[in-house]
């Protein structure tokens, strides 16, 4: 399986946000969107990532406040990426080895969406369910032997 079965099924809908917003507008269109990630676009280019985890990390360098942190001051801006041809395996090794929860999908130098630790798993464990249904039927299915009787 790969990240572009992902995407296929997940949709297109991409939320983006420029570097220069300030965080507590990013904060609150997380919030209304219930989402743990935005792409930080800049004239079109990927410049980053702001993830619920970064939010946390501003917060605290901040004593608890926002103040007049800007995307770009909080933001990852050396996100993990992937493409859409890379295999699940693939992802799930560079999720773990960098605890990234997000991963970008690129394409050329071009966003074409994003996969969440969520979304790997769901696809996992999806395609085992799939697998242990065709098991099973083929199972139930199984032809009886010929000519083997007890004597």
């Amino acid at each position: 399986m790969k990240v572009s079965d992902i995407l296929r099924s997940k949709g297109n809908t991409l939320y983006t946000i420029a570097p220069l917003t300030p965080l507590a507008e990013a904060v609150k269109m997380m919030a209304e969107h219930d989402l743990g990630s935005i792409l930080v676009m800049d004239h079109g280019d990927l410049v980053g990532i702001l993830t619920f985890r970064e939010v946390i990390l501003a917060l605290n360098n901040n004593g608890g406040a926002l103040g007049n942190t800007t995307v770009r001051g909080a933001m990852d801006d050396h996100p993990l990426t992937c493409s859409p041809d890379t295999e699940l395996d693939e992802v799930r090794r560079m999720m773990l080895e960098r605890h990234a929860r997000y991963l970008p999908v690129m394409s050329n130098r071009q966003l074409m969406g994003v996969v969440s630790f969520y979304d790997v798993a769901k696809a996992v464990v999806d395609s085992q369910n799939f697998e242990n249904k065709m098991l099973k039927a083929y199972i139930r299915d199984w032809p009886e032997e010929q000519g083997s009787k007890a004597d």
